[in-house]
């Protein structure tokens, strides 16, 4: 005889039954094909995830904020561009360049003095103005190759030399990069100070341009103490050097000012402009040593050939000599004595 009290418990285990039915297909997707625990099964998706915020945050023991961000979308993007877009940008930027230079110098040779060397010299840069430009230059080409080893070393560098020289190598190049930063700093500063008063673009410098900046032979191109290519290295000096200043300062002492996405801007920004830089400085490098005869004299010895002056400075070369009569004339004066 079937009583109340068996009915219930024949109710209560087919209720038990069907639910086991109704949750075995959710248990199935937690289980893999053995039968095992499916670690990656979830009831929901990495992206819809990701859809739901810029940031995925938790609950976590962390007492540092920025520390408990787990998941950043934005920080793939950034991987993407450092690993393949900056790389794209920097070859195609300072290869491109040396192949301009390489392709000038075969069709147009060095830029020689017409007129021959004078025999005689006049001042363009003193010691300290020499000073000043060697000690950026040579900061920023030990920037540049520690710099384009974290761009390029994995790809170059380390096929040649092994994991482990290439970690010691790169372990090195960081220190040298941080510390080198403060002199280049420095240097820029006074360049900037003792020159910026000579690279005023003026009237001139449109002639300069209209001449072809003396790389025509037939056309002399009339030039103060800086020509108009020359002004236009000072400032792409002067507003590169200033981005990649501010964006290096981020990243030497980083999440003082900014925060994870100003962090990733930081790193674009100098990652771009410094491989922009380079390339205009080796153009640089190629007019001021081989490209140009006489052209070093200037930022080695601090003299220059006064044809050479004639040449690519010659309103400059005019003041200087006027300045230098108008002395000697002083001195050879004799003194109105006292009455």
């Amino acid at each position: 005889m079937i009583t109340s009290s068996h009915l219930r418990s024949f109710i209560l285990i087919a209720f038990a039954i069907l639910m086991m039915i109704a949750l075995n297909p959710a248990l199935a997707q937690k289980l893999g094909p053995d039968g095992a625990p499916n670690p990656t099964a979830s009831t929901m998706t990495e992206q819809q995830l990701l859809q739901q915020s810029p940031r995925i945050e938790g609950d976590i023991d962390q007492p540092i904020e920025r520390a408990r961000v787990l998941i950043q979308p934005a920080g793939r993007a950034w991987g993407y561009f450092h690993q393949v877009t900056l790389r794209w940008i920097g070859a195609i930027a300072i290869l491109g360049m040396i192949a301009v230079i390489a392709a000038f110098y075969f069709v147009m040779g060095r830029l020689r003095i017409s007129a021959g060397r004078s025999g005689q010299k006049i001042l363009r840069f003193n010691f300290f103005e020499r000073f000043a430009h060697w000690l950026t230059a040579v900061s920023f080409v030990i920037l540049a190759l520690t710099g384009l080893n974290i761009t390029f070393g994995r790809i170059t560098l380390l096929p040649l030399i092994g994991p482990e020289a290439f970690s010691s190598v790169s372990q090195i190049a960081k220190y040298v990069h941080n510390y080198v930063s403060t002199s280049f700093v420095i240097g820029l500063v006074l360049i900037v100070a003792l020159w910026i008063k000579d690279n005023i673009p003026r009237k001139v410098d449109v002639d300069w341009v209209r001449r072809g900046g003396g790389f025509i032979k037939s056309k002399h191109a009339p030039a103060g103490r800086f020509n108009a290519g020359e002004k236009l290295v000072f400032w792409t000096a002067f507003g590169a050097g200033a981005a990649v200043t501010v964006s290096g300062a981020l990243l030497l002492f980083p999440f003082y000012v900014t925060n994870i996405a100003g962090m990733q801007l930081a790193l674009i920004v100098h990652g771009v402009i410094a491989v922009l830089f380079v390339a205009v400085i080796i153009a640089h490098i190629y007019i001021g040593t081989l490209g140009t005869e006489g052209a070093f004299e200037a930022m080695g010895t601090g003299e220059v050939d006064l044809n050479w002056a004639e040449e690519h400075h010659d309103l400059w070369l005019k003041d200087e000599l006027a300045k230098k009569r108008h002395a000697d004339q002083s001195r050879q004066t004799p003194a109105t004595p006292a009455e």
